[in-house]
């Protein structure tokens, strides 16, 4: 089971949702003095050819998913620029295994790749959010990179050792 547990994740959606535009910049602020990485890697988007409207769409994915982080009772490391490689390396792999897979063994590889992901609601809330705003195609080298860098953001929450918060 994940340390962000899916009451966590909805609670944070909603803070966010709820967030006036000066809420979100402060919450900016705070993954830039906590999780600076994971900010750079949302940030550098528009360098690959994501347009200012696409960014909306991982800028909020790293809102919600810090603000859980922030609500889910655990310590979180600061996850270096390393640990987004190592992650980004696995992810991609796993993408490109599937490719040569026949449509049913694909699905069965998706579906067992999402069962078993430590941060298994987090993710599920990615894939929503990029469904939603048509982001799944990946119809251009820009939207790759985007969901890269959405999806890799699971990864990394899932792979940073944190720890439950001292009472």
């Amino acid at each position: 089971m994940g340390r962000i547990l899916l009451e966590v994740l909805g609670r944070a959606v909603l803070d966010v949702e709820r967030m006036s535009p000066a809420q979100k910049v402060q919450l900016g602020d705070e993954i830039f003095a906590q999780q600076p990485n994971l900010l750079a890697a949302i940030l550098v988007l528009p360098r690959m050819g994501v347009s200012a409207l696409q960014l909306e769409v991982p800028l909020h994915i790293l809102l919600v998913s810090f603000q859980a982080m922030k609500r889910s009772g655990h310590v979180w490391p600061r996850i270096s620029e390393e640990l987004q490689e190592q992650c980004l390396q696995r992810l991609t792999a796993q993408m490109r295994f599937r490719e040569g897979l026949p449509p049913h063994l694909a699905d069965q590889v998706v579906t067992q790749f999402h069962e078993e992901h430590p941060e298994r609601e987090l993710l599920a809330f990615i894939y929503g959010h990029l469904r939603e705003h048509d982001m799944m195609g990946v119809r251009t080298e820009a939207e790759k990179y985007l969901m890269l860098a959405a999806l890799n953001l699971a990864e990394c929450i899932a792979a940073a050792g944190a720890k439950p918060a001292p009472r």
